[in-house]
């Protein structure tokens, strides 16, 4: 006898729908899984044997076939070992082939009849709809239920699942409200509170924050650019519903979401170490994930020691930074993961890291600092708007006593700055200054005669590069959003014209 069940599988991002037909004929007996499944699918064979005889569910010792269509769709992970088992007893005559119209199941077996929780249930419940109900294990059952209009139904074992859609056990659809999920607010110990001093580095912060401007933090060991970096997510817009939703399903996907947290209430904040290959920071391996670049989308990618990072890791950044995705291309598929996020990179300045320091004598030659900081190829560090020098805090400012502007007050700015932004943009596909293209320069950043006169100088007389240009003038443009200014007035461009740093040659 034939039966058709319904599963999903995830590829990248995406879940796809999953018919797997399950055939029972006579011969000699064989259990064989066709259409292109990976070696844990194929493990199902066994899980999906024992959890039926262990469960009290007769096993039928004949010919058994199960396809997954569609056959050109690679087929991983252990998710389809419910809608499998659930085929058998179909095929079996066990369960009437109404009782699985219309349903997906996905949900890995355990040999005593357990569901277990898979990856990508949020992907899963999203490629379900409106049309078609979904059981699966009760610990996926809340990030299922983010997806809007998906009937949810958790099922904690197999005879649970066969009692349910014979008709004689009731278990009703789970449901989680999206804006309580998102009114929660995270516990965070990072406020900008604690930072001693560094004025002139938090004021840059918050405009980095305000307009979505990629930071590079120069200065010596013990600075304290660490500690800025982990603060700046602090102080970013809290995430909307669908940002939430699209961060939330990559940390599904790579099997990150914590239990209990069906949907991120916080922007993402990632700091990989600098031995990082590749496939870590960008994405791929065998069985291809997200990186470290999407596992921050929405969120902060924090670089630290970003010199010692691998030159070819370090451009693999280029792409992300200007198109806001990933393309991983292999010869079975081509997968896209979002990846909008801020960079945050911290360096020394020199070798020795006290170059410019007033405490201590830097030790470095001329060619040695350029040579240093050459490992920043140009076009990376084009896409770095605001380079910052963070000085040795003085022991006096140490000792300071009286509390400092703390994360709330500082993200209220950067909310307001944020939502001109949005409304200034509303006919573009721009959500942020940092994303402004070259067009959009003329448009919206319009500048003052007096202004326009002073960024002339300061490329002349600083040496400025000609890239520098257009990023003093979208940080410009995000200074005057927070002095809530239309026209780019003078005072916005002197202090845009300070975070160039690395544009000056060092002497």
């Amino acid at each position: 006898m034939l039966a058709k069940v319904l599963s999903a599988a995830v590829v990248g991002l995406e879940a796809h729908l999953i018919e797997v037909e399950v055939d029972i004929g006579g011969g000699l007996p064989q259990f064989s899984v066709v259409g292109l499944p990976d070696a844990t699918v194929r493990e199902s064979r066994d899980r999906v044997r024992a959890a039926l005889k262990n469960t009290g569910f007769s096993f039928p010792v004949k010919k058994i076939t199960v396809n997954l269509a569609p056959a050109g769709i690679k087929k991983e992970g252990s998710g389809l070992d419910l809608a499998i088992a659930m085929g058998l007893l179909v095929a079996e005559g066990a369960l009437p082939a109404e009782a699985v119209a219309d349903r997906v199941f996905a949900g890995e077996l355990s040999l005593d009849g357990r569901v277990k929780p898979v990856s990508g249930a949020l992907s899963i419940a999203l490629a379900c709809g409106p049309k078609h109900a979904l059981l699966l294990p009760p610990e996926n059952a809340a990030e299922a239920a983010v997806a809007q209009g998906v009937s949810v139904h958790p099922v904690r074992t197999l005879p649970e699942a066969v009692e349910f859609l014979r008709g004689t056990q009731t278990i009703p659809s789970f449901e989680v409200d999206r804006g309580m999920l998102l009114a929660q607010e995270p516990g965070d110990d990072e406020d900008f509170a604690d930072v001693k001093g560094q004025d002139h580095a938090k004021r840059a912060m918050e405009i980095a924050a305000a307009g979505g401007h990629n930071v590079l933090l120069i200065g010596p060991p013990g600075a304290g650019k660490t500690m800025l970096a982990r603060r700046l997510p602090g102080i970013l817009p809290p995430l909307g519903l669908d940002e939430a939703i699209e961060a939330s399903r990559v940390h599904s996907v790579a099997g990150l979401l914590k239990a209990g947290q069906p949907l991120l209430r916080a922007r993402p904040f990632r700091s990989p170490h600098h031995s990082i290959s590749d496939a870590g920071l960008v994405g791929g391996g065998t069985v291809p994930k997200p990186g470290e670049v999407s596992l921050a989308h929405c969120g902060v990618l924090f670089l630290d020691e970003i010199l010692e990072f691998k030159r070819g890791v370090l451009e693999g950044l280029r792409q992300p930074l200007e198109d806001g995705t990933v393309v991983l291309t292999r010869v079975s598929a081509s997968l896209t993961y979002p990846a909008r996020f801020m960079l945050v990179g911290a360096m020394n300045p020199c070798p020795c890291g006290y170059y410019g320091d007033r405490t201590k004598q830097c030790l470095c030659t001329l060619h040695q600092i350029r040579r240093y900081r050459s490992r920043l190829s140009g076009p990376l560090l084009d896409r770095l708007d605001i380079h910052l020098e963070v000085p040795a805090v003085p022991i006096r400012e140490l000792d300071r006593e009286g509390r400092n502007e703390s994360s709330i007050v500082i993200r209220t700015r950067v909310a307001r700055a944020r939502a001109r932004q949005v409304a200034r943009y509303t006919k573009e596909r721009v959500h942020c200054n940092a994303q402004l293209k070259p067009r959009h320069l003329k448009r919206y950043c319009g500048i003052t005669s007096a202004a326009k006169d002073l960024l002339e100088q300061a490329m002349t007389k600083l040496g400025l590069s000609a890239r520098a240009y257009g990023r003093i003038l979208r940080v410009a443009r995000t200074i005057a959003d927070l002095a809530d200014s239309e026209p780019i007035e003078v005072a916005h461009v002197a202090e845009a014209v300070q975070y160039r740093a690395l544009d000056r040659v060092p002497d």
